[in-house]
C-alpha cells in the first residue's frame, strides 16, 4: 500500500513563523545565538492512492493554498529531504509521535479523508527543521531540549526511510500469572516498583497474603486493577488514613497539639462541611459533597451548580501541553460524570511553575526547561477549552524555584446540572456501555505513576503515563450526553479517568458487581493485550450503565451524532469484578477487597514551626525607596501581569462572562474574581475565585492554609459574591510525606481549614491532593540531590451574586471619588513581596482572625449591595501600595493616600513601610462616590470594621502617598505599569 510524504511550506514571500519561532525559543533557552532554523510541517498518508489522489488531499485538504506550498512524493524520495536553505552545515530533523501515542490531527485527518472519498489507511503527522549555525555538540542539545520531547516523540536526523507505517500487530492472547504467594519481602518490593505499582510493602504483603487465602496467583490484570485502586491518586490513602500528629500548641509549645486520626481528611475538612451543615439546618445549601467527581450546591430552583479542581502534576513535568491538555480535559469530564451529568460553564487554572529564566546550565539530567513547561502547559489548557467552547474565566500563575523538577498544574471546571439528577445509581443486570474516544496505550500506569516521586529517569521510563488529549471528541461525547440525560437513557455515568476502565467500572460496580467483555472495548490500533486495555488511561471516555431496553435508543443517537458507543459488559449483583477475553476469564477480584482491602496507612506526623525571627527593615524610607521597591514588586513575576496567558484563553464564549479576568477600560487591569451567568436567561451569577500564598508555608502552614482561604473569599466578595454562600475546594499540592515533618506541615494546614471553614461558615465541597511531589537526581559528583516543592495549597471558591448588575471590578472608575481602607493593617511583613524583593528573612507571617473576617466580609457585601461602591480591591500580594497602583493603572487614573490615615486603622504606630507593603489579611481598598462617602463609612463602623478614609482618586496620572506632610510615594502610573505588563509580555 503506497506511503506517501506530504511536506507543507510558507508560500513564496510568506514568513517561515514557526522557523522564527523556533530560532528565538532556541537563543531563549541558551542554546544557540546564530542558529537557523526552516520549518515545514508534514504528513505521512498511507492508503490506496495515486499520485493525484495525493496530491489533491494535500491542497484541498491539509494545506492552505494561498498561504502555503505543498510536495508531495513517495515517502523516501529524494527531493522532499532537499534543504530549503543555502547553508552549507544544514541538517534535516524530522520529529514524530512515537507509535501508540495520540495523534489527534491524525486522527482528524483520517476521518475528513474518508468523507471526501478517498481510500486512507493511517497517517502520522512530521514537524521538519532543518538546522544550521551550530556544532554537533549543540545540535545534539537542540534536539533533545527545544524541538522534541522524548516522553511522546521519536527523532529522525537525515531523510525519513519509511515504506509502511506501523499501525499495530494483532495481539496473541497469553493469560499471565505473577507468582506472588513465594515472593519474599524484597521480591515484593522489587516486584512494586519495576512493575509501576508503586504500593508499599504492607500492601504489597496484604496481596500476597488474599492470594495464599485463594489458592492461586494473582493474574497480571488483577494485580493491575487493586494498584490502580489502591494508588494515591485515585485512593487518598495517605491524607485518608491514620496519623498520629503531634504539633505546636496554641501557646507555641513543642507537642501541645497532640492528636490522633483515623482518617484525617474525614475529621478535619469532611467534618467542618458536615459541622457547618448541621448549623445551617434547614437553610443547608450544600447538596452532593466529596461523594462524586464534583461537589454540588444550590442555585436556583432549577438548576444546581458543582464545581471541581484536579491536579495534573507530573503528567505535565514531562510532557507540558500533554499534561495540561488532559488535565484540563479530564477536569471537564469532572462534572460531565457527576449525578446523571452537568453542563460545563467555565474553566479555572492555577500554575506553579520555576522562574522562566532559569539558565538552561543549571537544568538537572531529566528536567524540562521552565519557559518550555510554562509554554506547553499554558497552550495544552488553552488549546482544550477553547476548542470545546468553554470560556476559561479564573486563575493565577506563581513561581518558585522549587517548582523546577514538579511544576503543578490545578485545572478547574464549573458545570450546571438541573435540580433532581443530582444523583445516580447502577441497577442489576444494566449494561455497562463506554462513550467516546477509543482506547490506546496512552496513559498506561497513569494512576499508579502520578502517585511516585519524579526522578531523572522518569522521562524515559513512565513516558506511557503521559496521554494526549482530543477537545473535538470531548465536544461531541458532551453533545451526546446532554441529550441522552435528558432523554433517560442511562442511570449512572462517571468519567473514565485515572486508572481508565478499572478505577470507572470498579467504582460504579462496587455495591453492585460487574462482568466485563475487554475485547468489546474499540481500540486504536491492534496489539493491546487485555490488561493495557483495562488500565489504558486513553482519553474522551466516559462510562455509563444503561438499562438494556434504552441501549438500542442510545446507539441511535450516538450513530447520529458520529460518537462510538460500545457495551463493555453488565453490572451483574455478585459482589464480584469479573473480567473476560473472548470468553477466557483473565480476572475475578470481590468487590470488598478490591475497596475495603487496602490496610490502614498509619503515619506520624510531626510539626514544629521554624522559629520566628526578628526583621531588621532596611534604613531610609523616601519616596525615591519606596518608588524602586514598588516597582521590583510589581516587575516580579509573582505580581506581574499575567495578560500574555490571559489573552490566549477565549473567556468570551458562550455568552455569560460578566466579569472578566482582565478588568478596566483597556481591559487591563487584574481582576479579583469572575463573574459568570451561567444560565442566559436568569440574572443570578456565579462568582469564581482562588487563594494560595505558597511562600507562607516557610513560616507556618496553619497560617499559609488561613491566609489562603482568607484571600479566596475576599476576592470572591470584592466582586460582590454573597460571603453566607460560598463554597470552598481544597488542593494539596506536597513533597514526599512519608516524612513525618513534612506530613506534619500538611496535617496543619487541615487542621487550618477546619477551622477557619467552620468560623466563616464556609464548607468544603470537594478537593484533591497530589503528594510525593518531588524530583530526584544525582549530581556532577554522583550525590543524590532532591528538590521539593513548597506546600502548596490552592483554595478554590465558588460563590453566588443574586444579580450580575450588582457585580464590581476593581478598575478606578472617576476622578474626584474617595478611597477607603477596609480592615486592619499588622505589622506582618513574614513572607511578603517586601521582604522577597529585598531578599530579607524573619518577621511574622499574616494571620486570620476570622470572627473579624467574617464580620468584615459580610458589611461590606452589604455596602456592594446598597449600591454604595464603585470600584473595590483586595489586598494582597504588595499590600495597599501594590493594589493603590493596580486600581489606578486598571482605571487610568492618578490616586492620593494619606497614610496617617492609613495608621489610624493599624493595629500599632506602624512604619510607613509596614503600611505600603504589609500583607495583613482581609482587607480592601474601596472607591466611593464623595456623596456616598460618609454612608458608606458609617455602616462598616456600625458593623465594628476597621475603616478609614485614606485617599482620593485624581486625574494627574501620578500615585501619591504622605506622612506627616512628607512625599513618602511619588510614582507615575505609567511607569507602574510598565514595569507590571513587562516581565511576562512575551
Amino acid at each position: 500500500m503506497p506511503l506517501w510524504q506530504i511536506d507543507i511550506y510558507p508560500a513564496e514571500n510568506e514568513v517561515d513563523r514557526e522557523g522564527l519561532r523556533t530560532s528565538e525559543e532556541i537563543h531563549e533557552l541558551g542554546l544557540g545565538d546564530q542558529v537557523s532554523v526552516v520549518f515545514a510541517r508534514g504528513f505521512l498518508v498511507q492508503g490506496e492512492l495515486d499520485a493525484e489522489q495525493a496530491q489533491r488531499v494535500a491542497q484541498s485538504l491539509l494545506s492552505d493554498a494561498v498561504t502555503e506550498r505543498t510536495v508531495v512524493a513517495l515517502a523516501g524520495q529524494p527531493p522532499l529531504n532537499e534543504p530549503p536553505t543555502d547553508s552549507p552545515d544544514v541538517r534535516l530533523v524530522n520529529v514524530l509521535p512515537k507509535p501508540g501515542v495520540m495523534d489527534p490531527v491524525a486522527a482528524s485527518t483520517i476521518g475528513a479523508a474518508r468523507d471526501i472519498g478517498f481510500d486512507v489507511e493511517s497517517v502520522r503527522t512530521i514537524r521538519k527543521y532543518w538546522i544550521s549555525g551550530v556544532d554537533d555538540p549543540t545540535f545534539q542539545h537542540i534536539c533533545r531540549r527545544a524541538l522534541s520531547n522524548d516522553s511522546i516523540e521519536q527523532v529522525v536526523i537525515g531523510p525519513l526511510e519509511l515504506e509502511q507505517l506501523n499501525v499495530g500487530t494483532a495481539y496473541e492472547f497469553s493469560l499471565v500469572r505473577v507468582p506472588i504467594r513465594q515472593l519474599s519481602d524484597s521480591e515484593l518490593e522489587t516486584l512494586s516498583r519495576e512493575g509501576q505499582l508503586y504500593l508499599t510493602l504492607v500492601e504489597m504483603q496484604t496481596i500476597r497474603d488474599h492470594f495464599v487465602g485463594l489458592d492461586r496467583d494473582p493474574t497480571d490484570i488483577e494485580l493491575e486493577s487493586i494498584a490502580q485502586t489502591w494508588s494515591e491518586h485515585c485512593s487518598h490513602k495517605t491524607l485518608a488514613g491514620r496519623i498520629h500528629y503531634s504539633g505546636v500548641g496554641a501557646d507555641g509549645t513543642p507537642g501541645g497539639d497532640e492528636r490522633q486520626y483515623d482518617n484525617m481528611l474525614k475529621e478535619t475538612i469532611f467534618a467542618a462541611t458536615q459541622a457547618i451543615r448541621k448549623r445551617l439546618g434547614d437553610e443547608d445549601w450544600c447538596v452532593s459533597v466529596f461523594k462524586d467527581n464534583a461537589g454540588v450546591v444550590t442555585f436556583d430552583e432549577n438548576y444546581h451548580a458543582c464545581f471541581k479542581v484536579e491536579t495534573h502534576n507530573h503528567p505535565s513535568a514531562l510532557e507540558p501541553y500533554g499534561g495540561a491538555n488532559t488535565g484540563i480535559g479530564g477536569v471537564i469530564r469532572d462534572p460531565m460524570g457527576t449525578g446523571l451529568g452537568a453542563k460545563p460553564v467555565c474553566n479555572t487554572d492555577v500554575f506553579c511553575f520555576a522562574p522562566p529564566d532559569t539558565p538552561a546550565d543549571q537544568l538537572p539530567p531529566g528536567v524540562l526547561h521552565p519557559r518550555r513547561v510554562m509554554k506547553g502547559v499554558v497552550a495544552g489548557v488553552r488549546d482544550y477549552g477553547n476548542r470545546m467552547g468553554i470560556p476559561t474565566v479564573n486563575g493565577a500563575v506563581y513561581f518558585d524555584k522549587r517548582y523546577l523538577g514538579n511544576p503543578l498544574v490545578y485545572a478547574g471546571n464549573v458545570g450546571m446540572i438541573p435540580v433532581g439528577m443530582e444523583e445516580k445509581r447502577v441497577h442489576p443486570n444494566d449494561l455497562i456501555v463506554a462513550l467516546g474516544g477509543r482506547t490506546g496505550r496512552d496513559g498506561i500506569h497513569g494512576a499508579t505513576f502520578s502517585s511516585a516521586e519524579l526522578t531523572s529517569e522518569s522521562e524515559s521510563l513512565s513516558g506511557g503515563a503521559v496521554q494526549i488529549g482530543n477537545a473535538i471528541t470531548e465536544k461531541m461525547v458532551l453533545d451526546v450526553l446532554m441529550q441522552a440525560r435528558d432523554r433517560g437513557l442511562y442511570h449512572a455515568v462517571t468519567d473514565c479517568g485515572a486508572g481508565g476502565f478499572s478505577s470507572a467500572v470498579g467504582e460504579m460496580g462496587e455495591e453492585v458487581g460487574a462482568e466485563v467483555w475487554l475485547e468489546k472495548a474499540p481500540l486504536k490500533y491492534d496489539g493491546l493485550s487485555y490488561t493495557e486495555i483495562w488500565i489504558s488511561e486513553a482519553q474522551e471516555r466516559m462510562v455509563l450503565a444503561v438499562p438494556r431496553e434504552k441501549w438500542d435508543e442510545l446507539r441511535e443517537l450516538c450513530q447520529s451524532e458520529g460518537v462510538e458507543a460500545a457495551v463493555l459488559g453488565e453490572f451483574r449483583p455478585t459482589g464480584t469484578l469479573h473480567l473476560r477475553y473472548h470468553g477466557e476469564t483473565v480476572g475475578e477480584i470481590d468487590m470488598r477487597f478490591l475497596h475495603d482491602g487496602r490496610p490502614p496507612v498509619i503515619r506520624e506526623a510531626i510539626y514544629q514551626p521554624p522559629q520566628t525571627t526578628s526583621l531588621t527593615l532596611p534604613e531610609g524610607n523616601s519616596a525615591e525607596e519606596n518608588r524602586e521597591t514598588l516597582l521590583g514588586i510589581l516587575s516580579s513575576l509573582n505580581v506581574a501581569s499575567k495578560h500574555w496567558v490571559i489573552r490566549q484563553y477565549d473567556h468570551e464564549v458562550q455568552g455569560g462572562s460578566v466579569v472578566k479576568p482582565l478588568v478596566g477600560p483597556q481591559c487591563d487591569g487584574p481582576g479579583d474574581a469572575a463573574v459568570v451567568r451561567p444560565l442566559l436567561e436568569s440574572r443570578r451569577g456565579l462568582v469564581i475565585s482562588c487563594g494560595m500564598n505558597p511562600h507562607y508555608g516557610d513560616f507556618d502552614t496553619y497560617h499559609m492554609a488561613a491566609s489562603a482561604i482568607d484571600e479566596a473569599l475576599r476576592n470572591a466578595v470584592a466582586v460582590g459574591a454573597d460571603p453566607e454562600k460560598i463554597a470552598i475546594l481544597d488542593n494539596f499540592c506536597w513533597g514526599y510525606t512519608d516524612r513525618p515533618e513534612t506530613l506534619g506541615s500538611l496535617v496543619r494546614a487541615a487542621i487550618a481549614c477546619q477551622d477557619l471553614a467552620i468560623a466563616l461558615g464556609t464548607p468544603f465541597v470537594s478537593g484533591k491532593d497530589s503528594l510525593n511531589n518531588e524530583f530526584s537526581y544525582l549530581d556532577a559528583d554522583g550525590d543524590k540531590q532532591t528538590i521539593s516543592i513548597p506546600p502548596s495549597l490552592l483554595i478554590s471558591a465558588m460563590g453566588q451574586i443574586e444579580d450580575i448588575a450588582l457585580a464590581v471590578t476593581m478598575d478606578a472608575k472617576e476622578s474626584g471619588n474617595a478611597v477607603f481602607l477596609v480592615g486592619k493593617t499588622k505589622d506582618e511583613l513574614g513572607g511578603s513581596h517586601f521582604c522577597l524583593h529585598h531578599g530579607l528573612h524573619g518577621g511574622d507571617v499574616p494571620k486570620v482572625d476570622a470572627a473579624q473576617a467574617k464580620t468584615t466580609f459580610a458589611a461590606l457585601h452589604q455596602t456592594i449591595r446598597d449600591r454604595l461602591v464603585r470600584s473595590c480591591h483586595d489586598l494582597s500580594e504588595g499590600g495597599l501600595a501594590v493594589a493603590a497602583a493596580e486600581m489606578a493603572m486598571a482605571g487610568r487614573l492618578g490616586m492620593t493616600l494619606d497614610l496617617d490615615a492609613a495608621a489610624g486603622s493599624a493595629t500599632e504606630n506602624l512604619a510607613t513601610t509596614g503600611l505600603l507593603f504589609s500583607e495583613s489579611n482581609t482587607r480592601f481598598l474601596v472607591e466611593v462616590l464623595p456623596e456616598h462617602a460618609d454612608a458608606f463609612e458609617k455602616q462598616l463602623r456600625d458593623a465594628r470594621v476597621p475603616v478609614a478614609r485614606v485617599g482620593t482618586m485624581t486625574d494627574t496620572q501620578e500615585l501619591k502617598a504622605t506622612r506627616s506632610g512628607e512625599t513618602v510615594l511619588d510614582l507615575p502610573v505609567a511607569a507602574a505599569r510598565q514595569a507590571w505588563q513587562k516581565p511576562l509580555d512575551w
